[in-house]
């Protein structure tokens, strides 16, 4: 067993520290067993009594305290002396090698596009995102959102009508409409617009609603401001909806749904920045429009 390498003075002390706690921690039971099995009335008794009732003085046992003591003064010399905190560890050089692995997939990635960075982008999402959303992006029986409308008209319109919850943006979560006054034919309305002058899409099915839903866009500006881009952050930027940009402010912000949470890509240090934009890049390819 390498792990049980006694050549290495730190395994080495390590195992006779263990052996000797062990002894110890025996001797002191064995004693205390003894101790109450016998039956003394002597002893010390405590000023403080109720109803009659005292307590024996019970002093810090000598033995428990060097032990304690001594653990302290072996834990500060095992990580200032014996194996201090900057020295050589497993998880350093893991951590080295993903640092290196990271720079040189970036390197090598850098200027990737196109079909390319699609395939890319799928081969992330079939590991990091297909068990929530399915090998087909399709949500799972509606366990997770379908990806394959996402980006459309229509997805703005379950947004206003279902509301959207769970992106940890400062202004807080986006009500149903039926809650903000909105109701099913405004919203359609609010939705060919957003799609045709503010987001990617770029294109509606419903022109002639278009002027409508500006007029009613007004309710949407306390949050996304006039020009969608979401007042500095502070609430998501319809401008990026249906493009990869969107996606990956997504991922950065991770999201609640009915099967748990998706998490803050952004701090786990599980994607780059340029394996967020290729899920962005393949997600985005998925919508039939």
């Amino acid at each position: 067993m390498k792990w049980f390498n006694l050549s290495d003075n730190i395994n080495l002390l390590t195992f006779i520290g263990a052996i000797a706690i062990i002894l110890i921690t025996v001797v002191v039971v064995v004693r205390l067993f003894g101790a109450m099995k016998a039956k003394s009335e002597k002893g010390e008794l405590s000023e403080e009594n109720w109803d009659g009732i005292g307590e024996y003085k019970n002093p810090l046992p000598v033995g428990w305290a060097v032990c304690f003591a001594g653990v302290i003064i072996w834990a500060l010399w095992y990580f200032l002396v014996g194996y201090p905190l900057n020295s050589y560890s497993q998880i350093g050089e893991y951590n080295e090698e993903v640092k290196a692995y990271n720079t040189s997939f970036e390197s090598k990635f850098a200027n990737v596009q196109g079909d390319e960075l699609i395939r890319m982008g799928e081969q992330v999402f079939l590991v990091q995102c297909s068990q929530c959303h399915g090998v087909d992006a399709t949500g799972i029986n509606g366990k997770a959102a379908d990806l394959t409308a996402w980006g459309s008209e229509e997805a703005i319109y379950q947004s206003i009508v279902q509301g959207s919850k769970g992106m940890n943006y400062p202004l807080g979560e986006m009500s149903k409409g039926a809650d903000l006054g909105i109701d099913d034919a405004t919203a359609k309305a609010i939705a060919a617009y957003v799609a045709l002058e503010i987001s990617a899409i770029k294109q509606t099915k419903n022109p002639a609603l278009v002027e409508a839903g500006r007029e009613a866009y007004v309710t949407c500006t306390a949050c996304h401001g006039e020009d969608g881009k979401g007042m500095d952050a502070m609430a998501p930027d319809l401008t990026k909806y249906g493009s990869g940009e969107f996606v990956v402010d997504v991922l950065n912000h991770g999201k609640n749904g009915f099967i748990g949470s998706m998490p803050n890509f952004s701090t786990t240090g599980v994607l780059n920045a340029i394996q967020e934009k290729a899920v962005g890049a393949y997600i985005s390819s998925l919508r039939g429009e």
